[in-house]
């Protein structure tokens, strides 16, 4: 697998992810969706490890690194089911589209990446006031979108969080592999999740649920977070970050085209912002690296 195409099978994922999240709880509920997705992934995602690999590891640098992943997968994942409840698809990936400044900011406090341009500063502020647009956008609309906007602000942070957690502590395990790991810590709490608030089968499970659900077990959690995994461990923090910017656009569509979702202008003006945010910030770490290198360089 070489890395570009990796980097865009995670960009189709992630675009048609948002979508698949809010069909896969019509009818069954969001906590029976994401628990039995994330059921299915993990054993699917042990039998890969079991038939294709060479095992898990358990030495105490990789259950550090599966409980990192597993914890952002929880506390995201059932952060998104909720709010997907309340707000449009499309939302969902333009708030992800934070995580590349929340991902700088952790990289910042915990990987010692010190350095930080005008330009990125610039662009912090501009997806700052887009998220700010967007919030304002929900308030006008009713309080469950607004408290949605807020579950998916919680959400980004914790995926932001656990990625920079998992390349600090740089464990240099297949990617298969931890995913596997981080589905094994992250699926119990999915089902105590929903046996404690929830607990009752489905009684009729609609044909277009239980589709979106073997979807985003397979491709949104095994596939999208083996290639997220293998794309973290080959490229920097930030430069994974990157996808975010690309897939608001595809998932706002989508669900415009799809389900006839709300795009207003504000809307449109608000994504905008974030995205040139997102832009400004990458090419200013972009220029920081290039010129780290130039210094590197001469100094040799």
């Amino acid at each position: 697998m070489s890395v570009p195409m990796a980097y865009i099978g995670v960009i189709v994922v992630w675009t048609t992810t948002p979508l698949a999240i809010q069909w896969s709880g019509a009818g069954p509920g969001f906590l029976f969706g994401v628990a039995s997705r994330m059921s299915i992934a993990a054993v699917l995602a042990l039998l890969i490890v079991a038939l294709f690999g060479k095992g898990m590891r358990w030495d105490k640098q990789a259950r550090r690194a599966y409980l990192a992943a597993g914890i952002g997968i929880y506390l995201a994942m059932l952060s998104v089911y909720w709010s997907a409840q309340y707000i449009p698809s499309g939302w969902i990936s333009v708030v992800f589209g934070l995580s590349p400044l929340i991902t700088g900011l952790f990289a910042y406090l915990w990987l010692g990446e010190r350095n930080i341009t005008p330009t990125q500063l610039i662009g912090m502020l501009l997806g700052v006031s887009g998220l700010l647009v967007m919030f304002g956008s929900s308030a006008d609309m009713s309080s469950g979108v607004f408290y949605g906007m807020c579950a998916i602000l919680f959400g980004v942070t914790m995926h932001s969080g656990s990625a920079v957690m998992v390349k600090q502590i740089n464990a240099d395990i297949p990617a298969i592999v931890q995913t596997a790991g981080g589905l094994l810590v992250a699926t119990p709490l999915f089902d105590i999740t929903w046996y404690l608030f929830d607990g009752a089968w489905p009684a009729n499970l609609p044909l277009k649920a239980s589709v979106s659900i073997l979807y985003l077990a397979i491709f949104g959690s095994v596939l999208g977070f083996a290639l997220y995994y293998f794309v973290l461990k080959r490229l920097a923090a930030t430069q994974v970050a990157l996808i975010t910017l690309i897939t608001p656009v595809g998932a706002l569509l989508l669900g415009h085209l799809i389900q006839n979702e709300p795009l207003s202008l504000t809307i449109v003006f608000g994504t905008a912002l974030i995205l040139c945010g997102l832009a400004l910030y990458q090419i200013g770490a972009l220029r920081l690296a290039k010129l780290q290198r130039m210094q590197l360089a001469a100094g040799e």
